[in-house]
């Protein structure tokens, strides 16, 4: 049977009254799940694990509805990105930059519209590719060892200073400051405890949840505060709901693009929708140029980032299904939950068992057409978020992300600690230092070092090895290009400055 008889028969699986029920459901849960920060796809899919186990699902259906979580919980992530400028989880920092500067001129509604069809658009992009290209894409990413996944991460770190602007010291800085932050805790390998100051709290290290939500939730609180009067809003009223066919044709280059990208970065087991998300956003504001206006709200900066995290969810199932290796954390749970079903996942499964293969990629054209049809009508209730004033806003605001952070360890020190990182994100904001490159380096950090060790135990502690292949060479030759470009650029303002008093 070739492709398209496949895809036919997994549409004839998903298809089912009670798949498609599923599905719904899945979408929903995951919707709900998303829009509260802190909590994100990997706990939605494990909260649904043991319900779907307890209902006696068949495998197909369990594999649909967590799917369909998934996807809902990215979805549903954007939704406090855009409105509070509170990532929901870490591949919707990049969100952040350019949406909720959009609904603080009063684009919320397109903001919100804009992301949900841009999210659509790269997952069908990412399950296309993944029809198409399953097998052939699984097995160029098993070319990307330790030494590989470690430079391709130092090239997005360096990348992190084009994010800035006229500001590559402070976003090299912060994103040093949250390397450092990944390296709190017990060290995996040695068991010696690094930087805990002997508080059996930190043993673990800093939990993301805990950095999040002190960063960006406490310091927009405190930022709130400074602003705060009797009526004020929190930003402007919002008009329109939707986007325009202006908008969308001026982000439709860039939904493409970025919907590959993110489906190829997806495919890379390890490297998941934040990263994709962070060179996406990078990228498209690199071919912007000059033109584009990326931090100060513009579309192209919220469609790149949205459409690579859509791109790379999908794709993320591909080394799952087809080598049995996780994509992201997300299928790394979802592969426990086939384990409870004693499904094995590789490639081996297209062959014996078509039915749950293929009905999950047909699920995932189902449950994305569901995420739209859902999530635009509701744009218009999730707006009235804006409408709240600062001083009953903030209350609202300072509960949820208290609860979100008790949830973890159920710990005060949890509280304490995400109020003193609140202080220092609000501080640092005050000092005009870019918190997502800080997050980002953080959330990197602990993946870079983990594959360095990797690398260099295959190698015998030989340093050769992060430049021994055509992949890491050609990913150090990427990085001093874009070490160089900050300095270009500062070169060029000078000339041009230099020109201009000559001129005079």
């Amino acid at each position: 049977m070739d492709t398209l008889g496949y895809l036919g028969q997994g549409f004839g699986v998903a298809l089912s009254p009670y798949n498609l029920v599923t599905a719904l459901c899945g979408t929903l849960i995951g919707t709900v799940v998303g829009l509260l920060p802190g909590l994100g796809p990997i706990n939605g899919v494990a909260l649904l694990i043991p319900i779907a186990f307890a209902l006696g699902l068949p495998p197909e259906s369990a594999l649909i509805l967590l799917a369909a979580v998934y996807l809902g919980c990215e979805y549903g992530g954007r939704i406090s990105s855009i409105l509070l400028n509170i990532p929901g989880e870490a591949s919707t920092v990049m969100t952040t930059l350019d949406g909720y500067p959009m609904a603080r001129k009063g684009l919320a509604g397109v903001a919100l519209s804009l992301s949900a069809w841009s999210s659509f658009i790269g997952a069908f992009i990412a399950t296309c590719g993944m029809v198409l290209f399953a097998p052939l894409l699984a097995k160029w990413a098993i070319a990307f060892g330790p030494a590989e996944y470690f430079v391709l991460m130092v090239f997005a770190i360096v990348c992190l200073g084009g994010m800035a602007g006229d500001r590559p010291l402070k976003t090299f800085i912060a994103a040093l400051i949250g390397l450092f932050l990944s390296t709190v805790g017990i060290d995996a390998n040695s068991g010696v405890y690094r930087f805990t100051g002997d508080n059996i709290h930190l043993t673990d290290g800093i939990q993301f949840v805990v950095l999040v939500l002190g960063l960006f939730s406490i310091s927009e609180i405190l930022l709130l505060l400074e602003k705060t009067h009797h009526g004020q809003e929190a930003v402007k009223a919002t008009g329109r709901m939707m986007f325009n066919f202006k908008e969308a044709a001026s982000v439709f280059v860039v939904n493409l693009r970025c919907g590959v990208l993110g489906f190829i970065m997806g495919v890379l087991p390890g490297a998941g929708a934040t990263l994709a998300s962070a060179v996406a956003y990078m990228t498209e504001k690199r071919l912007a140029g000059t033109s584009g206006k990326f931090g100060e709200g513009d579309a192209r900066g919220l469609a790149a980032p949205e459409t690579a995290i859509g791109g790379a969810a999908c794709g993320a199932l591909v080394p799952m299904l087809t080598l049995g290796v996780p994509g992201s954390g997300t299928t790394a749970v979802m592969i426990g939950a086939l384990s409870l079903y004693n499904i094995t996942p590789g490639p081996l499964l297209f062959q014996q068992q078509p039915d749950i293969v293929w009905g999950l990629i047909a699920s995932l054209f189902i449950a994305n057409i569901m995420l739209v049809i859902l999530n635009i009508p509701m744009i218009r209730i999730f707006t009235r978020i804006l409408a709240v004033p600062n001083w009953a806003l903030v209350p609202v605001i300072a509960i949820i992300t208290g609860i979100g952070v008790y949830a973890v360890h159920a710990t005060t020190f949890d509280l304490f600690l995400m109020i003193g990182i609140g202080i220092f994100g609000y501080i640092l904001r005050k000092l005009d230092f870019p918190l997502s490159p800080l997050l980002l380096g953080f959330i990197l950090g602990e993946l870079m070092e983990q594959n360095l060790r990797r690398a260099l135990s295959i190698s015998n502690g030989a340093l050769e090895i992060l430049w021994s292949s055509p992949i890491t060479v050609g990913c150090w030759v990427l990085t001093g290009i874009m070490l160089l470009m900050p300095i270009i650029r500062i070169w060029r303002k000078r000339a041009a400055a230099q020109r201009a008093i000559a001129d005079v």
